[in-house]
């Protein structure tokens, strides 16, 4: 063995010993320190600031109502005006039926009517005047028949006439005398209130009533669109055969937008008229809008266990559809500089809440006292003050245990 061979050896004895002693030393101090400062363990913060309880919850968009739009009569579709998805308005026209049999109908309609009003000037204008003449007619001659049988009564008397001349003076004046009494009744009857001329206005009327219908059927044969709104379903085409009570279209119409929800009944007493909610479509759902609960069902869906609510939408964006899928949360409640616990802190939160506070860097396990709970924070009445710092840990560490915190990252 050479001298450097012999040195290098001789440096080795000397140093394993020393290098152990150092390791051991290392490890020492290291244990010292965990035993000191303990295992490092994730804290949160007590926070004050304003806080938000909301409603979670996920439904579906519908309009108030839908307006099913069908034909009310039989007929052959002429044309269709408008497409599926369209916007509509009042009264513009949606379906077209063929209608030349209608036409036909109401122009014999008309003509009835301008047939009964002609009737009824006849009346008025000719046969009343000639009548009213007649009667004056009649009159005189009645008047100059019943002087002649007055003259024939005294001649019988004095001997100058014989019973036949008197009994045929007798005959003309009863011929005069009735007919006196029957233009006297034609007359009355041309009158306004008389027969004749009620059954002339009687015609007129029926025949105004065909007009009425046929022009209602000639309606019927455009099916307009009574209110403003989209077309959300359309089954008709041109040259089909369309019968009452087959719905040809589904009118969707302008107005308030509704959200319907299906919430949990255990957050019924939460829930209230006129709460506000944040929105967001499923299909954007970067974007959100505004709306406002303003129907609660008083029912509850036994087999759900949910309660159905409404909630309006007073400026729905223009990417919003029928039955889009929505994402909400109602805002149930708001408190301002509340006192806040990270939910996740709190253990037995629905029986008896408690959690373990650091106190000079000590486990102490701490009852608290909870008023509004959120999704990531809750609301603390009792127990703890602002700044105290709470663990979250997954399972319970021994209290009065020595840790080293960990800030945690605050919670949105």
């Amino acid at each position: 063995m050479t001298l450097r061979q012999k040195l290098l050896s001789a440096n080795t004895k000397l140093v394993r010993p020393f290098l152990i002693a150092l390791g051991i030393l290392v490890i020492l101090g290291l244990a010292y320190q965990f035993a000191w400062r303990g295992r490092e363990v994730l804290v949160w913060p007590v926070l004050q600031k304003d806080f938000v309880q909301t409603i979670v919850a996920s439904g579906h968009v519908e309009n108030p109502h839908r307006i099913d739009l069908g034909a009310q009569i039989t007929g052959t579709v002429l044309k269709v005006p408008v497409k599926e998805g369209q916007l509509a308005k009042a009264g513009d026209l949606l379906i077209e039926l063929e209608s030349t049999e209608m036409q036909a109908a109401l122009q014999q309609a008309q003509a009835n009517v301008l047939r009964a009003q002609a009737r009824l000037r006849q009346l008025q204008e000719v046969q009343t005047p000639v009548t009213e003449q007649a009667l004056q007619q009649a009159v005189v001659s009645h008047l100059t028949t019943h002087n002649a049988w007055l003259r024939a009564q005294e001649l019988f008397s004095n001997g100058f006439i014989g019973q036949a001349a008197l009994e045929e003076a007798r005959r003309t004046e009863q011929v005069t005398t009735s007919q006196v009494l029957s233009l006297q009744k034609q007359v009355l009857s041309l009158k306004p209130n008389g027969s004749d001329f009620f059954a002339a206005t009687v015609n007129l009327s029926q025949a105004q009533a065909g007009v009425a219908l046929a022009k209602s059927k000639l309606r019927y044969a455009s099916i307009f669109a009574p209110v403003a709104g989209t077309l959300i379903l359309r089954n008709v085409e041109s040259g089909d055969v369309v019968q009452p009570g087959k719905v040809l279209m589904v009118l969707s119409p302008d107005g308030v937008t509704q959200l319907v929800v299906q919430i949990d009944e255990k957050h019924l007493r939460q829930l209230q008229l006129d709460q506000n909610a944040k929105v967001s479509a499923d299909a954007f759902s970067t974007e959100q809008f505004d709306a406002k609960v303003n129907f609660i069902n008083p029912g509850v869906d036994p087999q759900r266990g949910s309660v159905t609510v409404k909630l309006s939408v007073q400026n729905p964006p223009a990417y919003l559809k029928q039955d889009m899928t929505v994402s909400l949360n109602i805002e149930v409640a708001k408190i301002e500089q509340a006192v806040l616990v990270a939910t996740g802190s709190v253990h037995d939160i629905d029986k008896s809440p408690w959690v373990q506070k650091l106190v000079n860097d000590r486990i102490v396990n701490q009852p608290i006292q909870l008023g509004l709970r959120g999704g990531s924070y809750s609301q603390v009445l009792q127990g703890l003050s602002v700044g105290d710092l709470t663990l979250q840990e997954a399972s319970v560490l021994k209290e009065n245990m020595r840790v080293h915190p960990k800030m945690g990252t605050e919670k949105e």
